[in-house]
């Protein structure tokens, strides 16, 4: 399959938990990943999360949040900013746009937005644009010892 290999899908094929991988063309010139990626693969925008690093007091710190949705900053921290590009993917491994929950050079704090409760699967980045992991929440949360909290916002 297209795109095995990379170290969350690794980490997913460890784990044996149930997922699937979907791929799509990725075009560079899109304007967000995660809507593209909702788009191509024919999933409604509040299945499809993105995976953001966030430098929450000084500690970096996934946040997981649906692609047409807005990250809550102030729902993590008084100090709590977007990390710098070089450093989140320093501290994970992946480039920025391919950012995935699995799989991280280093395991970081993760929160996933509650929102994603509601459904059986969602999807997030598989390790590279253009490949997304379908899996359920729970499975999600137990993989990276993350929570749910409600840290997003509508657009």
């Amino acid at each position: 399959m297209a795109g095995r290999g990379t170290p969350a899908l690794v980490a997913a094929e460890r784990a044996g938990i149930a997922f699937r991988v979907h791929e799509y063309a990725h075009d560079a010139k899109a304007p967000s990943y995660g809507l593209e990626a909702a788009e191509r693969l024919g999933v409604e925008p509040a299945r499809v999360f993105k995976t953001l690093v966030v430098d929450v007091d000084g500690t970096l710190t996934i946040a997981i949040v649906p692609v047409a949705a807005q990250l809550d900053l102030k729902a993590l921290g008084k100090r709590a900013a977007l990390a710098e590009t070089r450093a989140a993917e320093r501290a994970t491994g992946y480039v920025t746009g391919g950012i995935s929950p699995l799989g991280q050079r280093r395991r970081l704090p993760t929160l996933l937005d509650a929102s994603a409760l509601a459904f059986a699967t969602i999807y997030v980045s598989a390790g590279r644009r253009g490949l997304e992991l379908e899996m359920a929440p729970a499975d999600l949360l137990a993989l990276t010892g993350g929570q749910a909290r409600a840290i997003a916002v509508p657009r």
